[in-house]
């Protein structure tokens, strides 16, 4: 993806995330996701497996998808790091701002909970496809 072009990833409500495992096996998981420039962000618990196995291997791969993970869309190879201060505040902000009131009331349950589970958020660069292939 470059600035300027338009992204396979504008308009669509969720994305499939796939992180691996230590033996390669992938685990793919529907995630909300903001898009700014060439990055997605996600977020998601910070006990996740999702995010246990970025810390292992920040290899994913991303693609369209509906609420329930089916895949509308090809998959593309991409890197995920766990984001932290300001970065971190920054994603959760864009998701607020697309998401809005349904991601505010999760904010809002999850401070209801009797042990409030922490939440990640995941920074993703999908790999550009070679134009000269």
């Amino acid at each position: 993806m470059t600035p300027d072009a338009p992204s396979r990833f504008a308009g669509q409500k969720y994305i499939s995330l796939e992180s691996f495992r230590k033996n390669g096996q992938g685990v793919a998981t529907p995630v909300w996701f903001a898009e700014e420039g060439a990055i997605l962000y996600a977020y998601t618990e910070a006990a996740s497996g999702k995010i246990k196995r970025i810390r292992n291997n920040p290899r994913v791969r991303v693609a369209v998808c509906d609420m329930r993970g089916r895949v509308q869309g090809d998959w593309v190879e991409a890197t995920a790091r766990i984001l932290e201060g300001e970065e971190a505040r920054h994603a959760d902000a864009l998701l607020n701002a697309k998401y809005g009131f349904q991601k505010r009331l999760l904010n809002f349950l999850k401070k209801l909970l009797p042990t409030p589970r922490p939440r990640a958020c995941i920074a993703i660069q999908p790999q550009q496809r070679n134009s000269n292939a």
